[in-house]
């Protein structure tokens, strides 16, 4: 089980990306569990120990909490990234899966 945190401004944004993520992790067998948060929400989604993520992956309009999120997750292991701004407007979930992928490799 994969687990991919998406974080953006509202969380709202990001909820159709998650769908299309889901579609082509079901359509690669892959079992995940990929969900889109708040900036505002990511700190507490984070410390649920019950609910590791494997990953985050930053909407473009957060990227300037790239730095943060890594210093807070050095100790972790998490990857953190910033989500392709292309991928991001065409809403291309099988490119930010795969890059999702290539992070927890």
């Amino acid at each position: 089980m994969k687990r991919i945190m998406l974080v953006c401004a509202a969380g709202m944004s990001t909820s159709l990306l998650v769908t299309k993520m889901e579609k082509a992790a079901e359509a690669q067998g892959l079992e995940s569990d990929i969900f889109a948060v708040s900036a505002s929400e990511a700190d507490s989604k984070l410390e649920d120990a019950s609910k590791p993520v494997d990953v985050l992956l930053l909407g473009p309009q957060v990227r300037f909490m790239k730095n943060q999120f890594e210093t807070k997750l050095a100790s972790t292991g998490i990857p953190v990234e910033v989500i392709d701004m292309k991928d991001y407007g065409m809403m291309n979930g099988e490119a930010v899966l795969t890059t999702a992928l290539n992070l927890m490799k």
